[in-house]
Order: C-alpha cells, then structure tokens, then sequence
C-alpha cells in the first residue's frame, strides 16, 4: 500500500481527477452543464484520455477511478445527493474513464501523441468539456424528457370505497418497496383541502433512511384538475420541492377507478414526470422503478387502510 501512496503516477492522477472531476461539480453549480452526455461521458472520457497520456502509469487508472468514487461519495456528506444516484453515476462514469485510458493508449501506439507527466500538458484534455458543456446548455432548448409511468392494482372493495381512502390520507405506513428503505423520497400523508376541481392537494415526503441532510424531503403541490368520485381524480402538479432532486419534476398524477368482478376496484395509478438525466437508456429504468416503488408503497398503505376501515 505504501508502495502505491509513494508512486508517482498515482500522486499525478489524484490531481489531475480532482481538477477534472472538480471542474465538472463546478460547472453544475454554477449551472454550465447539463446532466447530460457531456458531464457523465464526455468528462471521464478525457480524464482517461489525460491519464492514458501520462508517462509513469503504473499505478495512474487505479488513482483516478478511487479518486473519482471518492469525491462522488463526498457529495453526500452534505445532502447534495443520494446513495442511488451516486453509485448510479459510479457505474457510468468509470467506464468512460477507462474508455478514454484505453483510446490514449491505442494513439499513442500510432506515435500521433507524445506520453509526458507535464501538469500543464495533461490538462490539455480538458478542453473540450470546458467549450462543450456551456456551448451545449446555453444552445440546447429540449432538455426534459416527458415519461409516463402507470401502476395497476386490484383491490377488494368498491371504487367509492377505494377513492374515499386514497383521496386525502392523513398518514401513510406500510410496507416498503426496496429503494424506498435505501433513499428514495417516502411520501408521509396527503391532505386535500377541498372535495372539488381547483382544490390543492398537498403531498409530504421525508428522505429516506440513507439519506443525508433530509435529501428528498419536502413537498409536492397539486391542484384538481377532474374528480369524480369512484371514477378519476385528477391532478396538475403545480409546485415540487423536494430538497436536492433538481434533475426530476413531476407534471401530473392520476388515480383511475374502474369496477371489476363483485364489488372489486382496479385502481390505475398514472405518474407524468421529467428528468433532464442522459442518456436515457441508463436512468430511465431506474427512474421507473423509483416512481413504480413509490406507488406500490402508496398502494399497500391503501389496502392497510380499506382493512381496518372496512374489516375485510
């Protein structure tokens, strides 16, 4: 292990990923890049490409990918982020580092670049991040993707029955879905003002037991749009404050009531959200399998509920 501290390539690489790294988590705060393939591919790409350069490589790709998990993990200490998504960023950016080490190498074997442990050469990488990510979020105008997200369940009780317990719940606790024990936002009560269209429907939400600094705690706001009792409920959202997922919104929530069988209710749940994250075919899945966790925590809160109302 001394060996490893003491190695000079090693030390290099510590550097060099905290200035590309830290330069990345600059430029989100300052609100010059997107979450986009240009933060999560393009930026580990020519940090490997800078370490594939360096002339001593011994031990130069095991310093930035520890360097990079490290500092993604100091994210956390003050909320700005939660375990799922950090070790979702983990599994994406390390193997655009190595893709970049790897392409480093393969040019260099054509003699098309000189190896060298220059600090200033080395950084030499890193701009094109520092022109494509402004260039990319000041030019880009669509930077949400709209997903629908539906949910059915089968409960033994009348659609009255069902819609009375799930319009208004004072206090949800119920079994929970695995991601809602990780980080996940876990939704509280939900109180509507008023049994009519234009009525606010406050949802509460508190983080989840991994997270730090109450990350994903806060509230959603939405306003009737339809409501029939039995039928549908219907609602916009029209404000989301939940602390530190800046990359999701939420547009519309929607609770459909259908009779089937004997005095049965299928219950539709419909989740219209936005995310901004790329490239989809990575977050996507994961952001469904949130919301769809989120609303099978709903629901099992909903048959606790019609239970010990209803005794059956």
């Amino acid at each position: 292990m001394n060996a490893i501290l003491k190695d000079k390539s090693f030390q290099l690489s510590i550097i060099l990923t905290i200035i590309f790294v830290g330069t990345g988590i600059a430029f989100l705060f300052f609100g010059l890049v997107d979450y986009s393939w240009v933060l999560f591919g393009l930026l580990p790409v020519v940090l490997g490409v800078a370490i594939g350069t360096m002339k001593v490589r011994k031990y130069a790709l095991l310093g930035a990918i520890i360097t990079t998990i490290l500092l993604l993990i100091a994210i956390y200490i003050p909320g700005l982020s939660g375990v799922i998504c950090i070790v979702m960023a983990i599994g994406l950016v390390v193997p655009f580092i190595f893709l970049g080490y790897v392409i480093a190498r393969l040019v260099k074997r054509y003699r098309l670049i000189k190896e060298t442990n220059r600090l200033s050469a080395l950084l030499l990488p890193l701009i094109p991040f520092l022109v494509a990510a402004p260039t990319e979020h000041f030019i880009k105008k669509e930077k949400e993707t709209i997903i629908d997200v539906r949910t059915e369940k089968i409960f033994n009780y009348t659609p009255d029955e069902v819609y009375d317990a799930i319009k208004s719940v004072d206090t949800l606790d119920a079994e929970m879905p695995f991601l809602l024990k990780l980080d996940l936002p876990i939704p509280t009560k939900c109180i509507l003002e008023k049994e009519e269209v234009g009525a606010l429907r406050t949802c509460y939400f508190k983080g989840g037991r991994l997270s730090n600094a109450d990350f994903g705690g806060g509230t959603i706001t939405e306003r009737v749009t339809q409501l029939e009792r039995g039928k549908v409920l219907k609602m916009d959202v029209i404000d989301y404050n939940l602390i530190g997922r800046k990359w999701l919104g939420f547009k519309e929530a929607i609770y459909y009531f259908e009779p089937t069988g004997n005095n049965s209710c299928k219950l539709t749940r419909v989740t219209t959200y936005t995310s901004v994250l790329t490239p989809r075919f990575y977050w996507e899945p994961m952001e469904r399998l949130g919301i769809k966790q989120e609303h099978d925590y709903v629901f099992n809160n909903l048959e606790k509920d019609l239970t010990k109302k209803y005794s059956r």
